[in-house]
């Protein structure tokens, strides 16, 4: 019965997929040709654009869950190739807003308390409308002598949660199928792939997750006067509705008001290229959809950032791996990015180390070789990451994420100074982080910081050890006699060993002591 309900749902996006000329996403995978063909057959036409753009337009119409999908998709330049990875990533997120009365009922729902009681004032006209939630302007109620604030609310769909579920679960019946019939395909990992869009999709749909998100990237920039983040209410703030400070500024796409504003266009992209590092390699905690409706710049010349409904993070490891890496290409060393991927465990260790060189300067050379403003890292990678099916990569959803979104970064950049390149305004900071993180000295405070946690672990060790023994003592615990005259030979070198182990410790402990 599922698989009915599923197949006659397949059956309606096949329809609008084949009357959007979009049908090989199907046809590539493999998926119910039954139903591709019958919809070819029925409703095919041709239409407009690259192929990508053709998608994009079809799972507009799909509706919110689709909208995600595609927002996902666009970082799959390994799957879907570079070019209609791009056009994806163009895929507006916009939807007719809903009432102001849904909305409105929906933020008195959540807080028990009329909107009079909450605000002084609110907008009825959403300034924007997207597939998941819609954002009003709304003044606070003034409080203790002081005037209202001027705030952004932003307000889910109503039901929303019903519309992605039943999508969601058709995706997992649909990866479960690809897992079954395609197994050269379970090294993208369908499964997790759509797992790891259910989990997304669950934060977007909690306000609070997004709020949370807001807060924590606002405490680190705290003190940067070139970065603004707007400030939560919580008060205001709720499951289905978040309430943050309002931003006054321009956005990034309207480079001539910016212009107007007096503005040093090369500066602004100086601060958004330092923004974007901090983010990835210092905190690793970034935002993962910088396009220009996103980034404001405002009257004193900072970056406001908003919409945090999408993020992305970077271990340690990932982002010293990361930053070799960047460096490597930079520099032309191609043997050590090759290494880099193999130290990273991205390829496998039995794939050959000089052939994977020989591919990272094929794919290089051509985008190195151009002029300073038209190098485009994020398409380096984007190339790089298509052909790990030749050399057996998984699939590095992070760094996917992370790729996309300087994608969009350097995008954003282009529009705003031309003749400039982030990379290049990065370069210095990428390299200072080296320098301070993959250093000796680094390299010695990691040592002290793991044989730290090494000693820290040993109270519990010594502990199940004897919780351990104290169990062969009653329940008794019978030796063979060779074991117990081995046991006798070993117990002198024991009384040397032991002291030896204690002092490696007291050692390293007074080691960490004195970097600190």
């Amino acid at each position: 019965m599922e698989s009915i309900r599923h197949i006659l749902r397949l059956l309606k996006i096949a329809r609008t997929l084949a009357r959007n000329d979009a049908l090989f996403i199907l046809e590539e995978l493999q998926l119910a040709p039954g139903v591709v063909l019958f919809s070819k057959l029925i409703s095919s036409r041709k239409a407009p654009g690259r192929p990508g753009e053709r998608l994009a337009r079809a799972f507009q119409k799909l509706g919110p869950s689709f909208i995600k999908v595609g927002q996902m998709l666009s970082t799959r330049s390994d799957l879907l190739g570079e070019e209609m990875a791009a056009d994806l990533s163009k895929l507006q997120d916009k939807l007719p807003p809903f009432s102001g009365d849904l909305a409105r009922k929906s933020i008195e729902d959540e807080f028990g308390q009329s909107i009079d009681e909450l605000f002084e004032s609110f907008d009825d006209e959403a300034i924007a409308a997207a597939s998941i939630a819609q954002v009003h302007f709304a003044v606070t109620k003034a409080k203790d002598g002081e005037e209202g604030e001027e705030v952004a609310v932003k307000v889910l769909r109503p039901n929303i949660e019903d519309a992605f579920k039943q999508d969601l679960e058709l995706f997992f019946w649909g990866a479960r199928i690809l897992e079954r019939t395609r197994p050269e395909l379970r090294r993208l990992k369908p499964i997790e792939t759509v797992a790891t869009l259910a989990r997304s999709v669950e934060m977007e749909m909690d306000l609070r997750f997004e709020a949370a998100a807001a807060d924590e990237m606002r405490d680190n920039f705290e003190g940067n006067h070139d970065i603004f983040v707007p400030k939560i209410d919580w008060l205001r703030t709720g499951q289905r509705v978040m309430c943050t400070e309002r931003v006054h500024g321009i956005p990034f796409g309207d480079v001539n008001a910016i212009k107007a504003q007096g503005h040093n266009t090369e500066e602004i992209l100086r601060k958004t290229a330092e923004a974007f590092f901090i983010m990835a390699f210092r905190d690793g905690f970034f935002h993962g959809d910088m396009h220009p409706g996103n980034l404001f710049v405002l009257p004193d010349g900072a970056i406001a950032i908003v919409d945090f409904g999408i993020m992305g993070r970077l271990d340690r490891a990932s982002r010293r791996h990361l930053a070799e890496l960047l460096m490597s290409f930079l520099v032309r060393d191609y043997r050590r990015a090759a290494e880099v991927h193999f130290e990273a465990g991205w390829i496998p260790a039995n794939q050959p180390l000089e052939e994977f060189t020989q591919a990272c300067r094929s794919i290089a050379e051509p985008i190195l070789d151009r002029p300073q403003n038209e190098i485009s890292i994020a398409r380096l990678l984007g190339q790089l990451f298509q052909i790990t099916e030749t050399f057996e990569m998984e699939t590095q959803p992070q760094l996917l994420l992370l790729q996309k979104t300087m994608l969009v970064a350097e995008g954003t950049g282009r529009r705003l100074a031309p003749e400039a390149n982030m990379w290049v305004i990065a370069r210095p900071l990428i390299e200072e982080w080296m320098r301070v993180n993959l250093g000796p000295e680094a390299r010695v405070k990691e040592a002290v910081s793991q044989g730290l946690t090494a000693l820290n672990r040993l109270p519990r060790i010594v502990e199940g050890l004897e919780n351990a023994l104290g169990q062969f003592d009653s329940h008794g615990l019978k030796l063979h006699p060779d074991t117990v005259a081995a046991m006798r030979g070993q117990r002198s070198r024991t009384r040397i060993i032991g002291p030896l182990i204690l002092l490696l410790a007291i050692a390293v402990a007074g080691l960490g002591f004195a970097a600190l």
